[in-house]
């Protein structure tokens, strides 16, 4: 059982007479077996509720700038229920517009939201707004050591990884692993390449198909590998089903020691490319460690890149201004300079343009 939340709201261009709508409505919710109470709020308005025997209710709140919205809540989710309390709103739909003839600026009725559901379908977006997704089954969903890993399905973008609540990647999203690796305008063939995170394998088997010499993956997580290897095969192909291969290897470290270790031993690479985070939604680098971590990644990819190479990384929502702006000023901060360049991407899973990063050192050295 779940709660199902209708709202239906009205926006007027005069006020309207409080007790003229409370009495208008009376037979609707008497109908309903609703008892009524009102709570008169003087200059704010009125809020009336109405609750039934089974628990389910409505409230009526009439502002006095013109504002007068409804809310019910239902707990019977059963067709017959559904068909209970659509009625309900259709027949207050109604009444209102015969009410409120030429009053009526904007009306808008939501679609139910669903709460309590054995499905989860409502997932916010980097900037904040909700949407509710076509999610109809949980394919997976496990504690690792290091974060809530959830796969579920849905119709439109089959099946999808959310790593602690963020969605990270839909089997739909080969656009996202395309503009992480360049849009198609870098070569790899025979090149070194150097992944962090990844767990997903999309970037994996798109880039062993390319011919490279080598690709390192770096992934903390052999849960996510192993979740994904089984229930995201339309993003990972077969490249997860064995951790080494003609032209790949998949370490299960912590990349920041392995990162430290080659940079000690000189080892370098053509390509990194950071699949770990996104930036921070933050503003405020010194007191949010998400930005230590993200610049920390940075020095040290920088130190392991060739004097050619180039570090591709994910930014975030393209709605998120100011801070990808922060993460543009992080560049000016590393220990050598950078040049960088920025792509936008529509990711179907995420409902909105994201914002991909190239950076390329300039006169980088090595020691």
């Amino acid at each position: 059982m779940a709660v199902q939340h209708h709202i239906l709201d009205f926006c007027l261009s005069a006020p309207a007479d409080g007790r003229t709508v409370i009495e208008a409505l009376e037979p609707i919710f008497q109908e309903q077996r609703m008892t009524k109470t009102i709570h008169n709020l003087g200059e704010n308005g009125f809020l009336v509720t109405y609750i039934s025997e089974s628990g389910s209710f409505a409230t009526l709140r009439m502002y006095t700038d013109k504002l007068l919205t409804f809310d019910i809540h239902s707990y019977e989710l059963d067709n017959k229920g559904r068909a209970t309390i659509e009625t309900l709103c259709d027949k207050l739909e109604q009444k209102m517009k015969d009410l409120l003839q030429g009053n009526i600026n904007r009306l808008k009725r939501l679609p139910a939201i669903i709460r309590g559901g054995t499905i989860d379908r409502y997932w916010p977006t980097a900037d904040g707004r909700l949407v509710e997704y076509d999610i109809d089954d949980v394919v997976y969903d496990e504690d690792s050591a290091y974060q809530n890993i959830k796969i579920l399905h849905s119709k439109q973008f089959g099946n999808i990884l959310i790593l602690n609540g963020d969605i990270n990647l839909g089997e739909s999203d080969l656009p996202y692993t395309q503009a992480i690796m360049g849009s198609g305008s870098e070569d790899y063939t025979g090149k070194e390449i150097l992944i962090l995170g990844g767990g997903d394998g999309g970037i994996l088997c798109e880039l062993v198909k390319l011919k490279p010499k080598m690709v390192t993956m770096v992934e903390i997580d052999q849960m996510v590998i192993n979740a994904c290897c089984k229930h995201m095969r339309k993003t990972c192909g077969d490249v997860l089903d064995n951790l080494k291969g003609d032209c790949y290897q998949v370490l299960v470290e912590d990349c920041v020691p392995v990162l430290k270790t080659y940079a000690a031993e000189g080892r370098v690479f053509d390509y990194v490319i950071n699949d770990l985070t996104a930036v921070p939604i933050s503003t405020s680098p010194e007191e949010e460690s998400t930005w230590d971590f993200l610049r920390l990644i940075l020095d040290l990819a920088v130190k392991v890149l060739k004097p050619t190479g180039k570090y591709f990384t994910q930014g975030n929502c393209a709605n998120l201004t100011e801070a990808l702006a922060m993460y543009e000023k992080q560049l000016n901060k590393l220990y050598c300079p950078v040049e960088y360049s920025k792509n936008i991407v529509c990711v179907p899973s995420y409902a909105e343009f994201f914002h991909s990063l190239l950076e390329a050192p300039r006169g980088l050295s090595h020691w």
